[in-house]
């Protein structure tokens, strides 16, 4: 019933701080999605993090747990935390296809990475063309290393940055995704050592994104899941 009297509304409450620990997750999570702390790296010891954030031990380790129960970190009794994902989203991805059949993993990378080059075909800048010079440079380089690891990081690499020049936001961010879910068969397939028969050129691809023609650089795109030998 109208008494005819106003209703004075209660005050606002002033906004409160976010609690020290979700603080403290922002901070890690930044850390992994600016790349300071790369995926497969070893994050600072639950010590170091105490005196670098001054914060409490029970604060870091609640961080910490929270980030690996979202799928971000890795805690690895007796060796430390690693990052194994880049956002929640890919850690998710990292564990729903971490038994997922080879091939189906390698025609899902084809979907992709075939997209991605028709796009960047169309749409690449003089930007890109450089970036991605210098990307195939550092993958020649690494494979005439003949180290495993930084052959499969440099090859990623590249082909992330072929998406990339898609200049598709959600297609980049997709793939970007699923990036440590290719890595990971990648390397599976690559094995102990890098084989002289196993090597996959990568210039042709990228003259084909510099000549703008999209059909071939889908072509070329399309053809390197043969390098799995899983299609």
């Amino acid at each position: 019933m109208n008494t005819g009297q106003s209703i004075t509304p209660p005050p606002l409450s002033a906004p409160r701080r976010a609690p020290l620990a979700a603080q403290v997750i922002a901070t890690l999570r930044q850390q992994i999605t600016s790349g300071q702390w790369p995926v497969g790296s070893r994050i600072p010891t639950e010590p170091e993090l105490v005196e670098q954030l001054g914060v409490a031990r029970n604060t870091v380790r609640e961080a910490v747990r929270a980030l690996a129960h979202n799928g971000l970190l890795d805690i690895r009794q007796g060796s430390g935390t690693y990052v194994v994902a880049t956002s929640e989203l890919a850690g998710v991805m990292h564990r729903r296809f971490a038994g997922a059949d080879l091939g189906h993993v390698a025609e899902l990378r084809s979907a992709l990475e075939t997209a991605g080059a028709r796009l960047a075909a169309r749409r690449r800048t003089d930007a890109d063309l450089r970036q991605l010079d210098g990307l195939l440079a550092r993958r020649e380089a690494a494979w005439y290393s003949g180290e495993v690891e930084p052959f499969i990081d440099a090859d990623r690499s590249l082909h992330m940055g072929v998406v990339s020049a898609s200049h598709n936001e959600v297609l980049t961010a997709v793939y970007a995704d699923l990036a440590e879910v290719l890595r990971a068969y990648l390397r599976q397939d690559v094995g102990e050592e890098l084989r002289q028969e196993d090597y996959m050129d990568h210039a042709r691809l990228l003259e084909a994104i510099r000549a703008q023609d999209a059909d071939a650089a889908s072509k070329e795109a399309a053809s390197h899941t043969a390098e799995w030998g899983c299609l």
